[in-house]
């Protein structure tokens, strides 16, 4: 080693000043691209380099060139040197010299460019971040010349390795039944992966409005929003509903789980714009909609444009992985259909005429409504009160209370026609 330092004193610094640089970029790829969406729409509105922060990740290709780029070059140079090291100890006879050179220069470039940096990037993702993005920004800047030349090396490589590649444009629903019958021999597991499997294919049956949180079931707020308006409840869908400052209309979702800290006032800054569906829209494309728009909340509006219920990402996952979930569970704490003697049940308004369907077997009428509650108001011409009776097909509905925010529980009960028919 006194070799190398009489020799070729700028060795060991340069040296060290790669290792430095390596792992600069090294962690600024674990932070840049630690960041989750809620992070990099906080910071499209945060300070300068938070917001250069986030407009490199908008083209995530470029910055990845970038930053491979500059990394590769960094550690040739490195190992370059590395090499030019060992040969000038293997000259002046110390081959075993050159050897341990050699390693510890492999383990000081794994642990001190690459393990520990990465760490520390996606431990300190969003703190980094903002440190690096100045100097990111300008060494993705140099080499944009470049840029296109590497994608097009990229294409071509792909074209030479992979002539006749095709993707197909989708899976037929029994090619997915197919992989989960050869995923696993546990007749628990298959059977619980085949329930999400039909749940995951019913989505495109079930319309957004049978899943939505109606109007009434959730508590909106009208910018400035502060911490003091929720009086310590936290809303039971999860999210701050603001609307816009001149209507009630809902504008924007503020996801409280992704929050880090929870500011005491304008948590409207803090809001990702909601995405508008229709109420006849299908959850499975509501759900596309939310992954295409990184969104987590739809609100469902009618003919007239107006808002009448809210649809969250949880409440299609919950839809998808719950084996027997209903809206009046998720909502009402409370199980849809309940017996109540002979032939007799307890049922809510919010019971889906899909679920009743399912559950009993029978034929129904036809109907634009989509739960109970819609149907007893069909029928009845107006607004249901305690007392009032309804027959619709083989069903007679009685309505047995009337709680706040609308919320109908009635008795049904068979025919006596539907209970001699096979």
């Amino acid at each position: 080693m006194n070799i190398l330092v009489q020799e070729m004193p700028w060795l060991l610094p340069a040296m060290a000043c790669l290792v430095l640089a390596s792992g600069f970029f090294s962690s600024s790829e674990a932070a840049l691209f630690m960041l989750n969406a809620q992070d990099r729409r906080l910071m499209a509105v945060g300070g300068p380099a938070e917001q250069i922060a986030a407009s490199l990740l908008r083209d995530p290709d470029r910055l990845l060139t970038a930053v491979l780029f500059w990394n590769l070059l960094i550690n040739i140079t490195y190992f370059a040197l590395v090499a030019i090291a060992g040969l000038r100890l293997e000259r002046q006879g110390a081959a075993a010299d050159a050897g341990l050179f050699a390693l510890v220069a492999l383990l000081a470039m794994i642990m001190l460019s690459e393990m520990l940096p990465k760490t520390f990037g996606l431990l300190l993702s969003r703190r980094l971040a903002r440190l690096v993005a100045v100097p990111i920004a300008v060494a993705v800047r140099v080499i944009s010349p470049l840029i296109p030349v590497f994608h097009l090396v990229n294409l071509l490589s792909q074209r030479m390795l992979w002539p006749r590649f095709r993707a197909e444009p989708y899976l037929e629903v029994a090619d997915l039944e197919k992989a989960v019958e050869l995923s696993t021999t546990d007749s628990t597991i298959l059977e619980q992966e085949r329930a999400v499997l039909q749940n995951i294919v019913s989505l495109s049956e079930i319309r957004a409005e049978e899943l939505m949180r109606p109007r009434m079931r959730f508590v909106t707020f009208s910018p400035p929003v502060s911490l003091a308006d929720l009086e310590g409840r936290q809303p039971p869908s999860g999210y701050i509903l603001v609307t816009e400052r001149d209507s009630d209309e809902v504008a924007g979702a503020i996801p409280l789980k992704q929050l880090y800290s929870i500011p005491p006032k304008h948590l409207e800054h803090h809001a990702e714009r909601v995405i508008y569906v229709p109420w006849c829209a299908t959850a499975g494309d509501t759900f596309e909609m939310m992954r295409v728009q990184d969104r987590s909340v739809a609100a469902v509006v009618n003919e007239h444009g107006e808002t009448i219920g809210i649809l969250t990402r949880d409440d299609i996952l919950d839809t998808i992985f719950s084996f027997d979930m209903s809206r009046s569970e998720r909502l009402l704490k409370q199980s849809p259909i309940e017996p109540d003697g002979a032939n007799r049940w307890r049922v809510t308004g919010m019971t889906t005429i899909r679920r009743l369907s399912r559950e009993f077997g029978v034929e129904l009428p036809e109907t634009h409504s989509v739960t109970i509650a819609g149907v007893v108001q069909e029928s009845l011409g107006r607004l249901p009160a305690v007392g009032d009776e309804c027959q619709w097909g083989p069903f007679l509905f009685a309505v047995i209370e009337m709680h706040d925010q609308g919320h109908l529980v009635l008795r049904m009960s068979l025919t006596v026609e539907a209970e001699e028919s096979p």
